[in-house]
């Protein structure tokens, strides 16, 4: 199926990296049922991979799943590669990062502190130039749009827990903010959704009680789910939003 896109190309393919559960598995759906063939990229979870691929193809899209480390910077240079063949890119979501130990800075070891930002700033700053090497007029692509998954952990710095993580999504919100700036005049539009809590397997391990407290801190009073943020994503990704760029919008229930 096609679908009008921004500058008027035709839809291709929707790319989300973290695409076997959660929030990325929710926009694969979505993107399948919106129009799209999905790439998705996953790490270990083949059998959730597999489930995700099966979804898509349910309602008539293609699917290509590819195991990657993203830690592995030559494969994802190797990942955007297949999805060539695959078809043509037309929308990157940067959804996949790792949050690493619950930790205050001072006790971070920094084999931990440069895992958490080789997946989740340099791999998608290296996802970023693929996608705008394939998306931009000015290498004779027919523009784009590439929403990253930052964070409520960038507004808030999450101190005494994961000061390490928010740095990282810290960098994705100036990257957003920049990158919409230098290929906006070529045809792309990037954007950054931050989600805040969010029902997922992260908050799997949480005591019912810090779940009480958690939700006390949110206006709505609840958790958010994945689909909550993948509407946003995929609103992004539409002609719906033609004229938003470099926007970082909050899905943190207030």
């Amino acid at each position: 199926m096609q679908k009008d896109r921004v500058g008027h190309a035709s839809a291709g393919v929707l790319f989300v990296t973290g695409g076997s559960r959660g929030i990325g598995a929710a926009v694969a759906s979505m993107a399948a049922r919106a129009g799209y063939d999905v790439a998705l990229c996953y790490r270990e979870r083949a059998d959730q991979a597999a489930a995700v691929v099966a979804d898509i193809e349910s309602v008539g899209a293609r699917a290509l799943a590819l195991q990657v480390d993203l830690s592995n910077l030559d494969a994802v240079v190797q990942a955007f590669e297949k999805i060539d063949e695959f078809g043509r890119l037309s929308v990157l979501v940067n959804n996949a990062g790792i949050i690493g130990a619950r930790l205050r800075l001072q006790d971070l070891e920094l084999a931990m502190l440069e895992q958490v930002f080789r997946v989740n700033t340099l791999a998608t700053l290296l996802a970023c130039r693929e996608a705008v090497r394939r998306m931009s007029s000015e290498f004779g692509g027919g523009g784009g749009s590439i929403i990253n998954v930052s964070s409520g952990a960038a507004v808030t710095g999450a101190p005494n827990t994961y000061i390490h993580y928010a740095a990282t999504k810290g960098a994705m919100d100036s990257l957003t903010i920049g990158l919409s700036k230098e290929v906006g005049p070529f045809g792309i539009r990037v954007n950054a959704v931050r989600p805040g809590l969010i029902a997922t397997d992260i908050q799997a391990d949480r005591t019912s009680e810090q779940v009480e407290r958690m939700q006390a801190m949110v206006p709505l009073r609840r958790f958010g789910t994945a689909k909550e943020v993948a509407h946003s994503i995929l609103w992004l990704a539409s002609e719906a939003a033609s004229y938003v760029n470099g926007a970082l919008i909050d899905v943190r229930g207030g």
